[in-house]
């Protein structure tokens, strides 16, 4: 029997994707009232920053055109009426796409990304566009023009970047899922942080046009969400995916074989996040899952970081400046490269722009593409392979939100280390392709949520989401934020 939200609107914003779009289609609640709870919460809730643009107008409209079609019997899809926030890098025809810049405020592109696109013609309706880091470029959440994401858990903390204020508006609730970018972490980051489900699809899974790039060659959109079953969901709306892919085809962990490699993982983190993680490990264990410790080699952090960076840093210009050429924006690389934030300006000054002191030559481009990041997705597919392993599993961070104000460097362990380390755990897999995905696996004793990553197979996305879900029921969920 569904939950009747008929007669209140209070408990409206805990809904997860498949609630909503459940209580929507049998009528328990109508789409308006959903939309209208949901754009009062984001009022009450504004100093979050979790938003660049919202039109209340818009999305009320939208609203009231799904209960039509709905009281006419036609359900447009299986998100038929469900609000859904998009990164202000993706491309909307009725909404401005700045992509965290000022140069870009008010440009609205003649048509949508292809992803915001699927999730129209599924129904869902696009909430608005989220505040991220200038250019995408960042791990905070940092946006100088439109402010810092605050953490939903503690309003003192970062929400991590670049996809801070997806994390931000699930997080707190503003909206049952959002959907951002990743790159080396953008998702995975800002979901760990923020506690909700992160999910990085395999490169080329799902459709970029229309997202502005860092790096066509590691860039992938994705979803977060409060449950990895909104996340099979998402997915396959988006990859035109049977929906029964959406739910677990396995029974229980036994027999999941998991590995885990402490020399990579575990050789740079906080104390409370790595016992909160071998803490994970023994709950999988006690419910059937096999867990052994891995050794994905000695030079394996050397090979990660000198295969990702000069890829990552090199293709920026070029890409983005196409980007720009294909949407007719008004602007220019130049132009943006001006107005950037004195955070982004850091690094396209000393590595992106060419001629910076440290720009990569085409040379070293070139190794890094085409000789390194094959060696680096080999040694993944040996480790894979050799160990019999459906997933690797690792805590997502190597620490929990730092305080706002967090901009070069961050304390790790004890240690003042460069704020890149946020991302330590998490950028190899990307550089490979991988899909990966965060799901919450405590709260620290402050009360901030700690993330547990699963890494699979390149390709193997939905099987991935189906051990995560099995995951995910193990571990428990962790408690909503109760700060406001």
């Amino acid at each position: 029997m569904s939950k009747d939200f008929t007669n209140t609107s209070k408990n409206l914003h805990d809904l997860t994707v498949t609630e909503a779009a459940a209580a929507i289609k049998d009528g328990s609640v109508s789409a308006s009232t959903y939309a209208a709870a949901l754009l009062s919460r984001n009022r009450d809730l504004k100093g979050r920053n979790a938003f660049i643009t919202i039109y209340e107008d818009v999305v009320l409209e939208a609203a009231a055109k799904a209960d039509e079609h709905r009281s006419a019997g036609k359900i447009l899809g299986p998100l038929h009426g469900v609000p859904i926030a998009v990164k202000d890098s993706m491309n909307t025809f009725d909404l401005p796409t700045s992509i965290g810049t000022k140069v870009l405020a008010g440009f609205r592109p003649k048509k949508d990304a292809t992803i915001v696109a699927s999730l129209r013609n599924a129904g869902a309706i696009i909430f608005g566009k989220n505040n991220l880091v200038e250019m995408s470029y960042g791990l905070t959440g940092l946006n100088a023009h439109y402010g810092q994401a605050v953490n939903p858990y503690d309003l003192t903390r970062v929400t991590g970047g670049s996809s801070g204020g997806a994390g931000a508006s699930v997080g707190g609730r503003l909206v049952p899922a959002a959907f951002g970018g990743d790159t080396v972490g953008s998702i995975r980051v800002p979901a760990s942080f923020s506690g909700v489900v992160g999910f990085r699809p395999s490169t080329g899974r799902w459709a970029g046009t229309g997202v502005a790039p860092i790096s066509n060659t590691f860039d992938t959109p994705g979803p977060m969400a409060r449950s990895v079953a909104d996340v099979a969901l998402l997915d396959a709306v988006v990859t035109g995916s049977s929906l029964s892919l959406a739910s677990s085809s396995a029974k229980s962990l036994k027999g999941v074989r998991f590995g885990f490699a402490p020399q990579t993982h575990l050789d740079l983190v906080d104390q409370e996040v790595e016992r909160t993680f071998y803490e994970s490990l023994a709950k999988l264990k006690d419910a059937g899952a096999e867990v052994v410790e891995i050794d994905l080699g000695d030079d394996f952090q050397t090979l990660a970081y000198q295969a990702n960076w000069p890829i990552f840093f090199h293709e920026t210009t070029p890409h983005v400046t196409e980007y720009l050429k294909e949407i007719q924006a008004p602007v220019s690389f130049d132009d943006i490269y001006k107005g950037l934030g004195a955070n982004v300006d850091f690094f396209w000054s000393d590595a992106v722009v060419p001629g910076a002191p440290n720009y990569v030559s085409v040379a070293d481009y070139q190794h890094s593409l085409n000789v390194l990041r094959p060696s680096l997705q080999q040694r993944y597919a040996d480790a894979f392979r050799a160990n019999g392993i459906e997933a690797i599993l690792f805590p997502t961070t190597p620490l929990v939100a730092p305080p706002i104000g967090t901009s070069s460097v961050v304390t790790i362990a004890g240690k003042e280390v460069p704020a890149l380390n946020i991302a330590k755990n998490v950028f190899a897999s990307s550089c490979a392709g991988l899909p990966g995905i965060s799901i919450p696996m405590g709260l620290s004793s402050g009360g901030l949520p700690i993330g547990l990553e699963l890494d699979g197979k390149a390709g193997d996305d939905v099987r991935l989401l189906d051990i995560a879900a099995l995951v995910s029921s193990v571990l428990g969920s962790i408690p909503a934020p109760n700060v406001n």
